[in-house]
């Protein structure tokens, strides 16, 4: 009270001291000079001293002329059509403000309202009316407000209540995923789920609760709480004009139970270069220690030693089986309009499953609950457009992104023969439907849909669609129970048709649905648990394809294979529980089942041979709905944290999980030649095992995080291939794959900077991908039933991301990437049969392809930060591939004039420069 009224006193002073003297009278003239260059020019003319912070006005220009005014008059010029007000002192000292205006005096009935609002809450506040920021210099009136939670009749009944409430951006009405609230002394918090819904239990009594969110200012409230109740927060942009990616951990890295999590803030991600310009999620995650691909321009991304469809990726719980465009080149999601992507690597919860490797969980937006707004953007090669705004302000609201592309120009540019000689295209849809039903209720609705089409060469036409749809609605029982309905559908389906020679005209097609269901139940019993169970259920109904003549000429044989079906249904529990303020476990457990339905045809071989066609005995029949073969096991999931110094943790994870559907591919990358093939009689469902350690420290005045992290895997039943497997339109596939063990091992290493006008971060990891197929008889053994590398095994692994931040509206990028290159098999000599030359070929994966390294450049342009304008727009300039290094995709042999040759094909060998205009209206 008393620095209180020592406060009070030197406003009232200084405002009465200045209205006693005369105003100083100024002269100046300035023509496009910058208002830095004014002040400083005003401040060695007249005894007059500014404070201020420059971020405000590094994009201000003044142009102005004043002759013999009072300063009031020539600040009123200087500072009109801004958001900056001023307050000049009594010593000449002029004080800048920006969104809030000093106020030299007090209303007259101040005292008579404060004694009110003291008297309110006199038997508990002990908090001062005005009392140290905390350095944040934009303190606003809500955070001096005393907020009362729950009834004051309740306030002796128990010594803990329950805070919830819903953490949004003030602008767009958007919910703000991962935000952590939390109260210091002692250190309690929470952060928010995919709703921006929160949940906090803390002893009965006053609070000062701390709000944190990426790109959002932090803010806090103080709070006397009585009973459960609810807190709604609104948080405002943090200004940061130039846009960057952030990656971090779901909370602090060193707070955060479980291991392998990697959050990607999609606020905007324009500052890293990519290839051809367009900001990829899927591509920075290529960044992220653990994580690599098979090369430049491949599809799919492999994570700590797994295969491609060993990932789960989800699109606001919908599956994506293909997350692709354009060989690989772009990701199926639209940058717009995503607002957050997590992946997980390991500590993956129980109620994820289906796949061994990873999850890629990526959320869309809401839609701006405020207003109407549009965005999108120009390339060379691609165009995009976003539109959202409320259907009802404030309860519901929409957004559609739409992208496509017109590349075929670029392809002809590319040195590679058959790209540049062939054509491509791809258009993309995303919506999202938000709506308030009540307090207790909410309803989403998205989809998204995908098309593709190229041609190779001139020779096969290439088209593959992805669609998927669902439908969420949120219930809250009370302040500690909610549950999450969800249901979805999944459509993938690609045709491939060639009709450049007659006689060999065909058209395969193949298609894939799936359908789901969902029901999520979150439990709060107290501070220290967070309990969440559910079941769901997926049926799968594949197509695995058909081939068939095309035009009378043809003389492809017709060949249909039966539709497969399956049931895949999981029961799981998992509870996150903070044993101390040093430990937190995590332990889940997950029963998952799976059952392949007929109708099917199930071929038997004779025992004691190996699968071959001509060792078929019998064929058994099963009817519709007939149960065929039942898989069923636990899952268990397990993280522990335990921190040795308040910026230091320690922690351990393991877990296992079952996978019953598995791709098909005779290429390294993922193309939509791709089928899938349910787990049946004869394969087995993919079964994964890890184990997971690392350190994480922080260091939290230098915005540096660091961990290293090692883990060890195994996986059974992986499918390995034998020498020309036919894996397309295969009526008895059993006969061409190899039931196979695998294993996988390494460490990861992670630096990064979060602040500052130089962040980013540098990513390093050493890890192995092996392989061994060692079946019973001599055609299931590869390499004499001993570990080999798989085709995706690349040892060394560096990447470096730099941003630094010229002023607040350019920015410069410089991405570096190292791998070892990756494995391949190619012959060592010749021989002749006949009169054709054939080469011998070694060990299978022997040897590797030159190791890849690339350097890639951007600068980006923010315009003006006027608020008042009818667009803004950014500019971006990107090379992709600075050196123009040849980096091998493939290395392969062809037979040339009696001769075996070896070639290497490289996709990007060249610098591709990209210019990118972004706006937004």
């Amino acid at each position: 009270m008393k620095h209180w009224l020592t406060f009070i006193f030197m406003l009232l002073a200084g405002s009465h001291g200045f209205a006693q003297q005369n105003q100083m009278i100024i002269s100046a003239e300035y023509n496009d000079q910058s208002f830095n260059h004014v002040v400083r020019d005003i401040e060695k003319k007249y005894p007059l001293k500014f404070y201020y912070s420059q971020n405000w006005t590094d994009s201000l220009s003044v142009t102005l002329k004043v002759d013999q005014v009072p300063i009031t008059t020539f600040l009123n010029e200087l500072l009109g059509g801004t958001e900056i007000y001023f307050h000049v002192t009594q010593d000449n000292r002029i004080i800048l403000t920006k969104e809030h205006q000093i106020i030299a005096h007090l209303p007259d009935n101040f005292f008579e309202e404060n004694k009110a609002k003291e008297n309110q809450v006199q038997d508990l506040s002990i908090f001062d009316i005005l009392e140290e920021t905390e350095g944040d210099d934009n303190l606003t009136n809500i955070e001096n407000q005393i907020f009362k939670i729950g009834s004051p009749k309740n306030r002796f009944k128990g010594d803990k209540a329950t805070i919830v409430g819903y953490i949004k951006d003030i602008k767009s009405g958007e919910a703000l995923i991962g935000s952590t609230v939390f109260k210091k002394e002692p250190l309690v918090g929470t952060t928010t789920d995919a709703f921006g819904y929160y949940v906090l239990t803390l002893p009965k009594g006053e609070h000062k609760l701390f709000f944190k969110s990426v790109g959002m200012k932090d803010t806090k409230r103080k709070i006397i709480l009585y009973d459960d109740g609810r807190l709604d927060v609104e948080m405002t942009t943090d200004i940061i004009p130039l846009k960057e990616i952030i990656i971090k951990g779901e909370e602090d890295n060193v707070e955060n139970v479980r291991t392998g999590i990697a959050k990607l803030d999609i606020k905007d991600i324009k500052t890293i270069p990519t290839v051809l310009g367009e900001a990829d999620v899927m591509k920075i995650t290529l960044t992220l220690p653990g994580v690599q691909s098979v090369g430049e321009g491949a599809s799919g991304f492999n994570v700590r030693g797994g295969a491609t469809d060993q990932n789960l990726i989800l699109v606001n719980d919908a599956v994506i089986y293909n997350p692709n465009h354009l060989f690989g080149f772009f990701s199926a999601f639209n940058p717009d309009v995503i607002k957050s992507a997590n992946l997980y690597k390991s500590g993956i919860q129980a109620h994820y499953g289906g796949r061994i490797s990873s999850v890629f969980d990526v959320a869309i937006r809401d839609g701006n609950k405020k207003k109407f707004t549009v965005t999108g953007g120009i390339s060379p090669i691609t165009g995009k457009l976003t539109l959202e705004g409320p259907i009802k302000r404030d309860t519901s609201s929409f957004i559609v992104g739409l992208r496509s592309t017109y590349s075929d120009w670029l392809l002809g540019l590319l040195k590679n023969p058959t790209l540049r000689n062939s054509s491509a295209s791809f258009a993309d849809v995303i919506a999202k439907v938000n709506h308030q039903l009540d307090d207790r209720n909410g309803l989403i609705v998205s989809g998204y849909h995908s098309r593709d089409k190229f041609r190779l060469d001139s020779d096969s036409l290439y088209r593959y669609f992805n669609s998927n749809a669902s439908i969420q609605w949120k219930h809250t029982f009370n302040n500690k129970f909610f549950s999450l309905v969800s249901a979805n559908f999944t459509n993938y389906t690609y045709d491939v048709t060639s009709d450049e020679n007659p006689l060999t005209a065909f058209e395969l097609n193949y298609k894939i649905n799936q359908i789901g269901i969902k029901s999520d139940f979150n439990f709060f019993p107290d501070s220290k648990h967070s309990l969440k169970f559910g079941i769901s259920s997926n049926l799968y109904d594949l197509d695995p394809g058909n081939i068939k003549p095309l035009g009378e000429a043809s003389l492809i044989e017709e060949i249909t294979l039966d539709n497969e079906k399956g049931l895949e249904s999981a029961i799981y529990v998992g509870d996150e529980f903070e044993y101390s303020r040093n430990l937190s476990l995590y332990a889940g457990l997950r029963l998952s089942v799976f059952n392949l339905i007929g109708p099917r045809e199930v071929f038997l071989y004779q025992p004691g041979f190996a699968r071959s066609k001509d060792f078929i005995i019998d064929t058994v029949s099963y009817d519709p709905g007939k149960i065929i073969k039942t898989y069923l096991g636990p899952e268990y999931r397990f993280s522990l944290r335990y921190k040795l110094r308040p910026d230091l943790s320690l922690k351990v994870s393991y877990d296992k999980i079952r996978q019953y559907i598995h791709m098909l591919s005779n290429t390294t990358a993922i193309s939509p030649t791709d089928t899938w093939r349910l787990s049946d009689v004869y394969i087995k469902p993919q079964i994964g095992d890890q184990y997971s350690a690392g350190f994480y420290k922080s260091f939290f005045k230098r915005g540096i995080e660091f961990s290293l992290e090692g883990f060890y895997k195994t996986t059974k039943n992986l499918l390995e291939y034998k020498d020309g497997a036919e894996l397309i339109v295969n009526e008895v596939l059993e006969t061409d794959v190899i039931s196979s063990y695998g294993k996988a091992y390494g460490a990861e290493f992670l630096l990064k900077k979060k602040t500052g006008k130089l962040n980013g971060w540098i990513s390093y990891t050493y890890s192995r991908a092996l392989i061994q197929a060692n079946g019973q008889f001599k055609d299931e053994k590869i390499n004499d039933g001993d570990f080999f590398p798989t085709n995706f095994d690349k040892p060394h692994n560096v990447n470096v991301v730099s941003n630094y931040k010229l002023n607040r509206r350019v920015n410069v990028s410089l991405n570096f990437t190292y791998s070892t290159g990756r494995p391949t098999t190619f012959p060592i000599t010749k021989y002749q049969f006949k009169d054709n030359v054939y080469g011998f070929f070694t060990e299978r994966n022997r040897f590797r392809v030159p190791d890849f390294m690339r350097l890639d450049f951007a600068i980006n342009f923010e315009g003006n930060h006027k608020i008042k304008k009818l667009a803004h727009g950014s500019w971006s300039l990107s090379v992709y591939n600075v050196t123009g290094r040849h980096n091998a995709y493939s290395v392969f042999a062809r037979s040339e004039d009696g001769n075996i040759k070896v070639f290497q094909l490289s996709i990007f060998s060249r610098p591709i420069p990209t210019v990118t205009y972004n706006f937004k209206f």
